[in-house]
């Protein structure tokens, strides 16, 4: 029997598992990420492409399982961060995007990473009406809510 296989030869998720997956990631206000309805995802566990503690939903399970797990509030991505919330100036905003942009209080705002490498998100928090900044919350999206995660494991290596 290899390490990466259970007593009936289906590969078990581990530390270091190759994966081929779908998975869904869901807050309260509904899907942030969801592959099923496109090609699946595909990583190793533990280099840090999912938060440690999804990964730890992962672990030991086999390869054709899909299940649905609940986890509670702060428990994917921890607690938002008072050091994540910051005000970006209105000019910044426009040289970043749309001028004509009018933010909203719970809009989710893609950033561009520096390089053009990616992006990452801010959720709005209070709009200045004086000169139209924009406090921002970097935290990630579903930090500190309740979390549905889905998974349907492909392929295990």
């Amino acid at each position: 029997m290899t390490a990466n296989a259970t007593a009936a030869g289906t590969p078990l998720v581990q530390a270091g598992s190759f994966l081929t997956l779908h998975y869904r990631l869901a807050g309260p206000a509904g899907d942030v990420i969801n592959t099923f309805s496109d090609k699946p995802a595909t990583l190793t566990v533990g280099t840090g492409e999912l938060s440690p503690a999804l990964e730890a939903y992962l672990i030991g399970l086999p390869e054709g399982t899909r299940q649905t797990f609940q986890l509670a509030a702060g428990e994917a991505f921890g607690e938002r961060n008072a050091d994540m919330r910051q005000w970006v100036a209105r000019k910044l905003l426009d040289e970043l995007g749309d001028p004509q942009e009018q933010y909203r209080v719970g809009d989710v705002v893609q950033f561009p990473m520096p390089g053009g490498a990616g992006q990452y998100a801010g959720l709005a928090l209070e709009v200045r009406e004086s000169d139209g900044a924009v406090r921002f919350d970097f935290s990630h999206p579903l930090a500190g809510v309740a979390v549905t995660f889905e998974v349907q494991i492909i392929g295990v290596l």
